[in-house]
């Protein structure tokens, strides 16, 4: 079990909210594949789907007993939130914001990184929510 992990996350909701789901790809340090992973939620609006698909992966990347995690998000929302660069204003996400620092609190080190939507593993991930959101209807 590799101590570090790479989390690659993506929510997405059709409507603002509506129809929701989640995506994750965790890789060890050395780049292998140890799970991918896709839901739907039933209706979120597309932040708290964002926030839903990193508490997922954290929760998964906890249980198999990971040290420390690298976090990449295409949402520039929630990456300035975590790290403090915005504050979280709107109640329903305050929530989720700190059920993700609780998770934090599970690892030595947890990282949040914005990748663009044009990284390899952020599309993968983006497929996977649109192929479980394809599902659902």
């Amino acid at each position: 079990m590799s101590s570090k992990l790479k989390i690659f996350t993506d929510g997405g909701s059709r409507g603002n909210p509506g129809p929701a789901a989640v995506a994750f790809i965790i890789l060890s340090e050395d780049g292998k594949v140890l799970k991918s992973h896709s839901r739907n939620l039933g209706i979120r609006t597309n932040n708290q789907a964002e926030y839903a698909a990193l508490i997922t992966a954290l929760t998964y990347a906890k249980r198999i007993g990971a040290e420390e995690a690298i976090c990449y998000s295409d949402s520039q929302l929630i990456v300035k939130q975590l790290t403090g660069e915005y504050r979280v204003k709107n109640k329903a996400l305050k929530v989720l914001w700190r059920q993700v620092h609780n998770l934090k609190a599970s690892f030595k080190n947890v990282d949040f990184i914005y990748a663009p939507r044009t990284s390899q593993y952020i599309e993968l991930v983006d497929k996977l929510v649109n192929k479980s959101l394809d599902s659902s209807g």
